[in-house]
């Protein structure tokens, strides 16, 4: 199977409120359409994750911040062009976003990714994709997909073929919150 099929099949899944398991920037995820409550409950079910602790949500564009974030500071493109590595940058006021991707206090955790199967997956949704760790909630993340426990491989309902093979053990991305004051505060480093 190639990568255009895999994005096929993916698609077909998300926009029918249905689960994914898929290589991101970083680590294997589960994924679904963030604007989709119902798809959502899904992900935490699969995952025994408690509603109450947010999933990121990726973009592939910086502009689409604008469609779900209501705060954004006038120099976030630069700021995310300048990061390192992949990062995840929690933001205030979350807008358009299925309730249970929002963290209670009103935030919401995005990644803007550079990946090309995630940002042509994004792309071709047109919506914001939830990206959690592909583990059950207390075990630790898959650095590669051999290490996907089969009960996620078996919840979801389409997992990618694109990138099985890789052995190389992929790692989280740091996560960061934007305070009000412009300064970044690093929660995971």
């Amino acid at each position: 199977m190639n990568f255009e099929q895999d994005i096929v099949n993916s698609l077909e899944a998300l926009r029918n409120g249905g689960t994914i398991l898929y290589p991101t920037d970083t680590i294997w995820g589960i994924g679904c359409d963030a604007t989709d409550a119902a798809a959502v409950a899904k992900v935490f079910k699969l995952k025994d994750r408690d509603e109450k602790k947010s999933l990121v949500i990726l973009l592939a564009d910086v502009r689409d911040l604008l469609k779900y974030v209501a705060h954004t500071p006038p120099d976030i493109a630069d700021i995310i062009a300048g990061f390192d590595r992949p990062t995840t940058v929690i933001y205030q006021g979350a807008l358009g976003l299925a309730d249970n991707v929002i963290n209670e206090d009103g935030s919401v955790a995005i990644r803007i990714v550079k990946e090309d199967f995630c940002r042509h997956l994004v792309k071709r949704l047109r919506k914001p994709l939830v990206s959690t760790s592909a583990n059950i909630s207390g075990e630790p993340s898959p650095a590669n997909f051999s290490a996907v426990s089969p009960r996620i491989i078996n919840g979801v309902d389409y997992a990618v073929l694109y990138r099985r093979e890789e052995a190389a053990a992929a790692q989280a991305s740091r996560i960061v919150r934007l305070l009000p004051s412009g300064e970044m505060e690093v929660i995971r480093p």
